[in-house]
Order: structure tokens, then sequence, then C-alpha cells
């Protein structure tokens, strides 16, 4: 095939500012695209200001949990440059693949611009700044960032063998959410004594619920953002159907065919929900309901305007989804903030 442009090439803040030299680089890392960046921090924040929301700024006050400020900002850089790395590792492991299909054959690795060798230290580079990140929260936090390589490692490794890429992918960009949530939370989830410890320390800031249930909010909202990214990466991935059938690369896209809007629409349904019910159980206050509308309201309308043939208009769908991340951090946030201390 002979290579193409990617859609939006010469219209991105690389392409017009960056130093010639830079550029091959900014691209392995996607800086030239920050919807990607957005998408993996969005749920980190969302968990920060979950936590906040579910234990009251009384915790923070008392030096229990780490200050939600230096989250945000520790989180916006790690999620840069952990992103950058699994683009990286991605180009690596796809660049023959890369090579066939017109959106990506432009590439850095799958081009030749950067060799394998400098992708790998590139990789190094960027994990090794986000591990002097992740040093900085406490230990429950580190654990789970420990952990999310598992499932970063595997990633592009998921369209060679299911369907359902796309949901992998959610498990694995939404993964932020359980450490916001660890990382802010006013008491350590594991790594004490026990569990009658741990329910001991956290019955100083709230009244009664179990272990499990102080944590559950925080899994509803990772669960709400797996089906949210498999609702948005679906719409990614119809760029890319003709292609993906030409190199035998599997996708929800694919699998869902001419159905895609109906199963867009059943994701996001479910998100939504979900992530109405961890502002439920961490007790939001009602200004929350006015923003998850808003957030359900948003994904109804990206569901309503799918169109399984119409490529470009996938691409912007996909990229609204920063609104909707956005839209649900906000009313979290304003959730928190509008119920009695």
């Amino acid at each position: 095939m002979t290579s193409a442009p990617l859609p939006d090439a010469g219209s991105n803040w690389v392409d017009r500012h960056a130093p010639e030299g830079m550029k091959p680089w900014l691209k392995l890392g996607r800086f030239d695209r920050p919807i990607g960046i957005w998408l993996l921090l969005l749920p980190g924040w969302q968990g920060i200001a979950l936590a906040v929301g579910q234990f009251g700024w009384e915790a923070h006050r008392a030096n229990l949990g780490a200050n939600p400020i230096w989250l945000f900002v520790a989180f916006a850089v790690g999620a840069a440059l952990m992103r950058a790395a699994g683009c990286a590792f991605n180009d690596i492991v796809d660049r023959d693949i890369d090579a066939k299909v017109a959106r990506t054959a432009q590439r850095p690795v799958a081009s030749g611009r950067i060799s394998v060798k400098q992708a790998w230290a590139f990789i190094l580079a960027c994990s090794l700044t986000s591990l002097l990140i992740l040093l900085s929260l406490n230990r429950t936090a580190v654990l789970l960032g420990v952990g999310s390589l598992v499932l970063v490692a595997a990633y592009p490794f998921m369209k060679r063998i299911t369907w359902w890429p796309q949901a992998w992918l959610g498990l694995t960009f939404n993964w932020g959410a359980l450490m916001g949530f660890a990382a802010a939370f006013p008491v350590q989830m594991i790594l004490i004594d026990s569990w009658g410890e741990f329910a001991r320390r956290a019955s100083l800031f709230i009244d009664g619920p179990a272990p499990l249930s102080l944590m559950l909010p925080a899994l509803l909202l990772y669960a709400g953002g797996v089906f949210w990214t498999l609702g948005y990466d679906t719409l990614y991935a119809l760029q890319d159907i003709e292609d993906d059938v030409m190199v035998g690369v599997k996708s929800s896209a694919r699998r869902l065919g001419s159905q895609v809007r109906r199963g867009v629409g059943v994701f996001y349904a479910l998100a939504a929900a979900l992530a109405g019910l961890a502002g439920l159980f961490a007790g939001l206050g009602p200004v929350f309901w006015i923003g998850w509308a808003l957030y359900a309201l948003h994904l109804g309308w990206q569901t309503t305007r799918v169109r399984a043939d119409d490529g470009p208009l996938a691409l912007k769908l996909f990229k609204s989804n920063r609104t909707a991340g956005l839209i649900l951090l906000a009313a979290i946030i304003l959730g928190a903030v509008s119920w009695p201390m």
C-alpha cells in the first residue's frame, strides 16, 4: 500500500512549530495528538476527586491523605509520560502492521525515522521519569501502578487474538481511576495490619461501612470507564475497518459491523449508569446529578450521530470524549464541594 499521511497531518502544533529534529520523537510519544493524554488522565483525576468527595476535606486537613492539588499535577505529568511510553511500545510491536495501513504508515518506527533501539531508549526514559512520580505516592497507589504494566504490555497483542481489544484498552486506560482513588485515600487500603485496622482508621471519617463498601465507588467508576473506553475506541476503530480487514487485525468495530451504533449505545449507557452508581455510593451532593445528566446526554448525542461508513465523523466523535470526561470530572468535583462535610 502507498503510504498516506495521517488524517490531521500538518494541522497540529508539532508540524507547525516543533524543531525538525524533535518532530519524530514528539510523534513517537503522540504529543502531537493530546487527546490520548486526556483520555488516560481524566479517569485518574476523577478517582482523586471521588476520594475527596467520599471522605471529605477533613481527612486531608488531618494529613491522612495526599494533597489533591499535588496529585492532579503528578497524574498529569505521569499520564503524558506513560501514554508516550505506551505509544512507543505499541509502535515497536505493530511496526509491520502499521507500515501496511494508510493512517499509520508514517509513524516514526514504521517509516524508519526512528529505529527500534531508539524507541526502546525513549520508553526507558519516559518510564524512569514516571517511576519517580509514582514513588511519591502512597504504597497502595505504587502497587497499582506496577500492576498496570501487565495491562500495558499485553494491549498491543490483543488485536491479534480477540475481537475486543478495545475492552482491554478500557481496562488499561481507566486503571488511573483506581490509582487516583488510592492515592487520595485518607488511609492505606492495603499493607496495614488487618482489615479490622483498615476499618478502624476509615471509621474516623466514615461511620459504619465495611472496607469493601469504601472501595465500591472507585470500582464502579473504573467499570464505567471501561465501558466508556469501549465505546469511544470503537468509534476510533471505524477509521481503519478496510485496512484492518486487509491485514487481519480484529476490532470491536469490525465485530459489530452494521450494529455499531447500537453497540456503542449499549456501552455508553452502561458507562453512564456505572458512573452514576459511583457518585451515589460515594455520597456525592445533588449537584453531581446535574453534571451526570449532562455526561449521559453527551454520550447519547455521540451515539445518535454514529455512522459505520463515516471515518472522519467517527474521529470527531472520538475526540469529543475529552469534553465528556471533563463533564464527569466537574460533576464529581461539584458533587463533592456541594455536600455538607
